[in-house]
Protein backbone atom coordinates (compact mmCIF):
# COMPACT_ATOMS: atom_id res chain seq x y z
CA UNK A 1 0.00 0.00 0.00
CA UNK A 2 1.87 3.48 -0.69
CA UNK A 3 1.65 6.35 1.24
CA UNK A 4 0.05 9.41 -0.32
CA UNK A 5 2.42 11.70 1.24
CA UNK A 6 5.58 12.91 -0.83
CA UNK A 7 7.32 14.69 1.74
CA UNK A 8 6.67 17.64 4.67
CA UNK A 9 7.91 21.06 4.94
CA UNK A 10 7.35 22.54 8.76
CA UNK A 11 4.81 20.03 9.35
CA UNK A 12 2.87 20.97 5.93
CA UNK A 13 1.90 17.34 4.05
CA UNK A 14 2.79 17.36 0.65
CA UNK A 15 0.24 14.87 -1.05
CA UNK A 16 1.37 13.17 -4.21
CA UNK A 17 -1.74 13.82 -5.71
CA UNK A 18 -1.65 17.02 -5.80
CA UNK A 19 2.57 17.04 -7.12
CA UNK A 20 1.39 14.62 -9.67
CA UNK A 21 -1.84 16.54 -10.86
CA UNK A 22 0.33 19.61 -10.90
CA UNK A 23 2.83 17.42 -13.42
CA UNK A 24 -0.06 16.88 -15.37
CA UNK A 25 -0.88 20.28 -15.91
CA UNK A 26 2.78 21.55 -16.89
CA UNK A 27 3.26 18.02 -19.49
CA UNK A 28 -0.68 19.36 -20.83
CA UNK A 29 0.64 22.87 -20.75
CA UNK A 30 3.93 21.68 -23.06
CA UNK A 31 1.54 19.71 -25.82
CA UNK A 32 -0.55 22.70 -25.85
CA UNK A 33 1.91 25.43 -26.55
CA UNK A 34 3.39 23.06 -29.76
CA UNK A 35 0.15 22.50 -31.00
CA UNK A 36 -0.56 26.21 -30.85
CA UNK A 37 1.99 27.06 -33.08
CA UNK A 38 1.41 24.07 -35.26
CA UNK A 39 -2.46 25.53 -35.75
CA UNK A 40 -1.21 29.01 -35.48
CA UNK A 41 -3.46 29.89 -32.89
CA UNK A 42 -2.36 32.13 -29.75
CA UNK A 43 -1.07 30.61 -26.91
CA UNK A 44 -1.71 33.37 -24.48
CA UNK A 45 -5.46 33.10 -25.37
CA UNK A 46 -5.21 29.59 -24.22
CA UNK A 47 -3.23 30.78 -20.90
CA UNK A 48 -6.15 33.27 -20.56
CA UNK A 49 -9.05 30.56 -20.81
CA UNK A 50 -6.86 28.27 -18.45
CA UNK A 51 -6.94 31.10 -15.57
CA UNK A 52 -10.63 30.62 -15.79
CA UNK A 53 -11.47 27.47 -16.57
CA UNK A 54 -8.77 25.62 -14.22
CA UNK A 55 -10.70 26.80 -10.70
CA UNK A 56 -14.10 26.17 -11.99
CA UNK A 57 -12.92 22.53 -13.07
CA UNK A 58 -11.47 21.84 -9.41
CA UNK A 59 -14.99 23.30 -8.07
CA UNK A 60 -16.93 21.15 -10.60
CA UNK A 61 -14.62 17.97 -10.00
CA UNK A 62 -15.54 18.39 -6.29
CA UNK A 63 -19.21 19.34 -6.31
CA UNK A 64 -19.76 16.43 -8.50
CA UNK A 65 -17.76 14.15 -6.44
CA UNK A 66 -19.48 15.39 -2.66
CA UNK A 67 -22.81 15.03 -4.49
CA UNK A 68 -22.66 11.54 -5.09
CA UNK A 69 -21.16 11.19 -1.42
CA UNK A 70 -23.19 13.35 0.26
CA UNK A 71 -23.95 10.85 2.77
CA UNK A 72 -20.27 10.57 3.72
CA UNK A 73 -20.36 14.27 4.10
CA UNK A 74 -23.06 15.98 5.24
CA UNK A 75 -22.28 15.55 8.91
CA UNK A 76 -18.65 17.09 8.51
CA UNK A 77 -18.57 19.68 5.91
CA UNK A 78 -15.60 20.77 7.09
CA UNK A 79 -14.35 17.73 4.77
CA UNK A 80 -15.42 18.96 1.59
CA UNK A 81 -12.60 21.07 1.12
CA UNK A 82 -10.00 18.61 2.01
CA UNK A 83 -9.59 17.85 -1.78
CA UNK A 84 -5.54 16.94 -1.47
CA UNK A 85 -6.65 13.71 -0.03
CA UNK A 86 -8.09 12.83 -3.75
CA UNK A 87 -12.34 12.94 -4.37
CA UNK A 88 -11.87 14.93 -7.71
CA UNK A 89 -14.37 13.62 -10.15
CA UNK A 90 -13.18 14.01 -13.93
CA UNK A 91 -16.74 14.34 -15.41
CA UNK A 92 -17.65 16.92 -12.74
CA UNK A 93 -13.98 18.88 -13.66
CA UNK A 94 -14.44 18.55 -17.28
CA UNK A 95 -18.08 19.98 -16.98
CA UNK A 96 -16.92 23.23 -14.92
CA UNK A 97 -14.08 23.87 -17.12
CA UNK A 98 -16.11 23.21 -20.33
CA UNK A 99 -19.02 26.14 -19.19
CA UNK A 100 -16.49 28.31 -18.53
CA UNK A 101 -14.20 28.12 -21.24
CA UNK A 102 -17.53 28.39 -23.24
CA UNK A 103 -18.86 31.47 -21.20
CA UNK A 104 -15.63 33.18 -21.54
CA UNK A 105 -14.80 32.74 -25.08
CA UNK A 106 -18.30 33.80 -26.19
CA UNK A 107 -17.85 37.17 -24.32
CA UNK A 108 -14.40 37.59 -25.70
CA UNK A 109 -15.81 36.53 -29.11
CA UNK A 110 -13.41 34.16 -29.59
CA UNK A 111 -13.98 30.10 -31.16
CA UNK A 112 -14.24 28.56 -29.18
CA UNK A 113 -14.36 24.75 -30.72
CA UNK A 114 -10.95 26.18 -32.10
CA UNK A 115 -9.67 26.26 -28.60
CA UNK A 116 -11.82 22.95 -27.47
CA UNK A 117 -9.88 20.86 -30.37
CA UNK A 118 -6.22 22.88 -29.62
CA UNK A 119 -6.43 21.64 -25.33
CA UNK A 120 -7.96 18.26 -26.39
CA UNK A 121 -4.80 16.40 -26.27
CA UNK A 122 -3.51 18.31 -23.50
CA UNK A 123 -6.33 17.79 -21.15
CA UNK A 124 -6.14 13.42 -21.72
CA UNK A 125 -2.54 14.29 -21.53
CA UNK A 126 -3.18 15.79 -17.76
CA UNK A 127 -5.41 13.00 -17.08
CA UNK A 128 -3.08 10.00 -17.81
CA UNK A 129 -1.05 11.49 -15.46
CA UNK A 130 -3.26 12.33 -12.82
CA UNK A 131 -4.55 8.86 -12.21
CA UNK A 132 -1.27 8.31 -10.80
CA UNK A 133 -2.57 9.95 -8.34
CA UNK A 134 -5.22 7.77 -7.34
CA UNK A 135 -2.43 4.87 -7.22
CA UNK A 136 -0.78 6.72 -4.58
CA UNK A 137 -3.70 7.68 -2.74
CA UNK A 138 -4.61 3.99 -3.07
CA UNK A 139 -7.99 4.81 -4.44
CA UNK A 140 -10.20 4.14 -7.96
CA UNK A 141 -8.89 0.66 -8.14
CA UNK A 142 -10.43 -2.53 -9.15
CA UNK A 143 -12.04 -5.38 -7.54
CA UNK A 144 -9.85 -8.33 -6.32
CA UNK A 145 -7.52 -10.07 -7.95
CA UNK A 146 -5.25 -12.93 -7.90
CA UNK A 147 -1.80 -13.07 -6.48
CA UNK A 148 -0.84 -14.70 -10.28
CA UNK A 149 -3.14 -12.20 -12.42
CA UNK A 150 -1.14 -9.07 -10.31
CA UNK A 151 2.04 -10.62 -10.94
CA UNK A 152 2.25 -9.68 -14.13
CA UNK A 153 2.90 -6.22 -13.49
CA UNK A 154 5.93 -4.61 -12.27
CA UNK A 155 6.56 -5.11 -8.54
CA UNK A 156 5.66 -1.87 -7.40
CA UNK A 157 2.57 -1.96 -8.87
CA UNK A 158 1.82 -5.29 -7.01
CA UNK A 159 2.64 -3.66 -3.93
CA UNK A 160 1.12 -0.72 -4.83
CA UNK A 161 -2.33 -2.82 -5.65
CA UNK A 162 -1.55 -5.08 -2.06
CA UNK A 163 -4.40 -3.15 0.22
CA UNK A 164 -4.44 -4.83 3.42
CA UNK A 165 -3.45 -7.73 2.16
CA UNK A 166 -5.49 -7.95 -0.83
CA UNK A 167 -4.30 -7.63 -4.49
CA UNK A 168 -6.89 -5.45 -6.41
CA UNK A 169 -7.00 -4.42 -10.59
CA UNK A 170 -4.83 -1.48 -11.06
CA UNK A 171 -7.57 0.20 -13.21
CA UNK A 172 -5.81 3.49 -12.78
CA UNK A 173 -3.19 1.88 -15.21
CA UNK A 174 -5.50 0.68 -17.57
CA UNK A 175 -6.92 4.25 -17.80
CA UNK A 176 -3.73 5.93 -17.96
CA UNK A 177 -2.57 3.64 -20.85
CA UNK A 178 -5.50 4.16 -22.60
CA UNK A 179 -5.80 8.01 -21.94
CA UNK A 180 -2.17 7.90 -23.59
CA UNK A 181 -3.18 6.18 -26.72
CA UNK A 182 -6.05 8.72 -27.02
CA UNK A 183 -3.84 11.82 -27.00
CA UNK A 184 -1.39 10.05 -29.62
CA UNK A 185 -4.86 9.76 -31.81
CA UNK A 186 -6.22 12.94 -31.28
CA UNK A 187 -2.95 14.62 -31.98
CA UNK A 188 -3.00 12.86 -35.35
CA UNK A 189 -6.39 14.22 -35.67
CA UNK A 190 -5.70 17.60 -34.57
CA UNK A 191 -2.46 18.13 -37.47
CA UNK A 192 -5.03 16.56 -39.96
CA UNK A 193 -8.26 17.98 -39.64
CA UNK A 194 -8.94 20.86 -42.26
CA UNK A 195 -10.44 24.13 -41.97
CA UNK A 196 -14.27 24.12 -41.17
CA UNK A 197 -13.86 21.12 -39.08
CA UNK A 198 -13.28 22.66 -35.91
CA UNK A 199 -14.99 20.71 -33.25
CA UNK A 200 -14.05 17.10 -34.56
CA UNK A 201 -11.12 17.05 -32.21
CA UNK A 202 -12.86 17.69 -29.22
CA UNK A 203 -15.62 15.04 -30.37
CA UNK A 204 -13.09 12.05 -30.97
CA UNK A 205 -12.21 13.25 -27.47
CA UNK A 206 -15.28 12.63 -26.04
CA UNK A 207 -15.96 9.40 -28.17
CA UNK A 208 -12.48 7.66 -27.14
CA UNK A 209 -12.15 8.88 -23.59
CA UNK A 210 -15.65 7.49 -22.79
CA UNK A 211 -15.01 4.13 -24.90
CA UNK A 212 -12.33 3.96 -22.59
CA UNK A 213 -13.94 4.45 -19.19
CA UNK A 214 -17.13 3.07 -19.94
CA UNK A 215 -15.23 -0.42 -19.79
CA UNK A 216 -13.05 0.44 -16.66
CA UNK A 217 -15.42 1.83 -14.71
CA UNK A 218 -16.95 -1.77 -15.10
CA UNK A 219 -14.22 -2.94 -13.05
CA UNK A 220 -14.16 -0.20 -10.45
CA UNK A 221 -15.05 -0.96 -6.55
CA UNK A 222 -15.43 2.99 -6.00
CA UNK A 223 -18.00 4.13 -8.37
CA UNK A 224 -20.05 7.00 -8.07
CA UNK A 225 -23.97 5.88 -8.30
CA UNK A 226 -27.38 7.24 -9.35
CA UNK A 227 -30.52 4.87 -9.12
CA UNK A 228 -28.31 1.56 -8.91
CA UNK A 229 -26.19 2.50 -12.10
CA UNK A 230 -22.97 3.45 -12.44
CA UNK A 231 -22.73 7.37 -13.10
CA UNK A 232 -19.43 7.39 -14.73
CA UNK A 233 -20.70 4.71 -17.69
CA UNK A 234 -24.08 6.49 -18.04
CA UNK A 235 -21.88 9.73 -19.09
CA UNK A 236 -19.58 7.92 -20.97
CA UNK A 237 -22.60 6.77 -22.73
CA UNK A 238 -23.85 10.37 -23.39
CA UNK A 239 -20.68 10.90 -24.21
CA UNK A 240 -19.89 8.56 -27.15
CA UNK A 241 -23.46 9.32 -28.60
CA UNK A 242 -23.11 13.12 -28.30
CA UNK A 243 -19.50 13.01 -29.94
CA UNK A 244 -20.97 11.29 -33.20
CA UNK A 245 -23.77 13.72 -33.15
CA UNK A 246 -20.99 16.73 -33.37
CA UNK A 247 -19.32 14.58 -35.89
CA UNK A 248 -21.91 13.92 -38.23
CA UNK A 249 -23.19 17.93 -37.76
CA UNK A 250 -20.00 19.17 -38.81
CA UNK A 251 -19.07 16.49 -41.80
CA UNK A 252 -22.86 17.64 -42.90
CA UNK A 253 -22.37 21.38 -42.80
CA UNK A 254 -19.12 20.96 -44.48
CA UNK A 255 -20.93 18.94 -47.38
CA UNK A 256 -23.43 21.30 -47.92
CA UNK A 257 -20.96 24.17 -47.32
CA UNK A 258 -19.28 22.59 -50.64
CA UNK A 259 -22.07 21.66 -52.54
CA UNK A 260 -23.50 25.57 -52.29
CA UNK A 261 -19.88 26.56 -53.56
Amino acid sequence: MNNPVAFEIYGFKVMWYGILIGLGIVLAFILAYKNAKKKGLDFDVLIDVFLISFPCAIIGARAYYVIFEWSNYKDNLSDIFRIREGGLAIHGGLIGAFLAAFIYTRIKKISFLAYADLVAPSIILAQAVGRWGNFMNSEAHGGPVSREFISKFPEFIQDGMNINGQYYHPTFLYESIWDILVCIILVIILYKVKKGYEGVVISSYMILYSIGRFFIEGLRTDSLMFMGLRMAQLISLAGIVLGLIFIFIIVKKNKNRNVIK
